[in-house]
């Protein structure tokens, strides 16, 4: 099988719309063919399925798959295909594991762009074709390493109206011209969304209280955030942070939506806004999420705390089971976050990091 042949049926299976019993039946064959086209090309993640007694004549199910553990990432290079310049590759911010910066190649972005398109149409833009837009990230050209600043430019590019524009430059956030489009927005009745990192906005909400600012944006109107505070902002709770977001721009929080995604993944997950904290997250029929045991890989009895396992039909380059290190509990329609794993689940991440070094303990390191 060929690389040709995984993107076309991966591309096949986010468009098609199924029902469940079906879905389920084809998810599985897909995904165990992505194992074997993994297993086959792939040498990282062949050697620590092997430690695992895992292979493609022994695994019949997508359950059965060894999730790679994420902090591999950082320590080894998992690709199908020898890297090249016309590929792009999305790496972590480095802000932990001592600068170590995790790295997704990509050889074509024909998958990961789709997977992205299809889910944030029916999850965030729900029943508008475009909408005009604030992004509160740098771009792509300043950080075209960064999987979300490919992600908002995508954004903006597919679902933005012409109006619709970045507002961060090399100097920082452009308050004042941010402003003066919600302004805009606010007097011509016309619905805004804001997009950008959960730290960003605290940035803005910050600056808005110094001014004495506040907006009203028409009905429709969203914000979207992501990524968390990671030291750049003053950490909030939840609830804090999203009253925050709906008093300071007139949004209902139901309308405050989260964006869950990683650079070791290519689909995002998304909540239905955050009226209830927790919200609860959920990802499209092309992905699928365990919560389990981070050491047996053992899904956990539902409602136990655990860490959440993404078998993830687009990352097909790289590994389609990746474990977190993020802890969650299941739902009926998807899962909680709870944030970083500690304790007993701390430790069986790194344990399952050792164990996947040791496998691969001939394989270089990535550049």
């Amino acid at each position: 099988m060929t690389q040709n042949d995984i993107i076309s049926d991966v591309l096949g299976f986010i468009n098609q719309s199924q029902v469940k019993d079906t879905q389920d039946e084809t998810f599985n064959a897909l995904a165990l063919k992505l194992f074997e086209y993994q297993f086959a090309l792939n040498a990282p993640l062949r050697d620590f399925a092997k430690m695992r007694s895992k292979t493609p004549r022994t695994v019949t199910s997508w359950t059965d798959i060894p999730a790679i553990p994420i902090t591999a990432l950082k320590k080894r290079l998992l690709s199908c295909v020898t890297p090249n310049t016309s590929g792009r590759s999305f790496m972590t911010s480095g802000t932990t594991q001592s600068g170590l910066r995790g790295q997704s190649y990509h050889p074509t972005l024909e998958v990961y762009d789709a997977s992205m398109r299809c889910n944030f149409s029916s999850r965030v833009m729900q029943e508008n074709a475009r909408l005009q837009m604030g992004i509160i990230f740098p771009s792509s050209e300043a950080l075209p390493n960064s999987s979300l600043a490919h992600y908002l430019q995508l954004a903006m590019t597919h679902f933005g109206t012409p109006e619709s524009r970045g507002f961060i430059t090399s100097d920082g956030i452009e308050f004042e011209t941010l402003y003066a489009a919600l302004r805009r927005a606010e007097k011509m009745g016309e619905p805004y969304a804001l997009l950008g990192a959960s730290f960003s906005l605290v940035h803005v909400m910050d600056d808005m209280k110094r001014r004495g600012l506040k907006f009203t944006l028409p009905q429709g109107s969203r914000i979207l955030d992501t990524g968390g505070f990671k030291g750049q902002s003053r950490d909030l709770s939840l609830d804090a942070f999203y009253d925050g977001l709906s008093i300071a721009f007139g949004i209902p929080k139901s309308q405050c939506i989260n964006m869950y995604g990683m650079t070791e993944l290519s689909t995002q997950f998304y909540d239905c806004g955050n009226a209830v904290s927790p919200s609860e997250k959920s990802g499209p029929h092309w992905i699928r999420t365990r919560v389990v045991n981070p050491l047996t890989g053992e899904v956990v009895k539902k409602g136990d705390v655990g860490v959440l396992a993404h078998t993830d039909l687009a990352h097909f380059n790289v590994a389609v089971s990746i474990l977190t290190e993020d802890a969650g509990i299941e739902t009926d329609h998807g899962f909680v976050l709870l944030g970083r794993a500690a304790g007993s689940d701390a430790q069986g991440c790194s344990l399952a990091v050792d164990e996947f070094l040791k496998a691969t303990s001939g394989v270089a390191a990535p550049l």
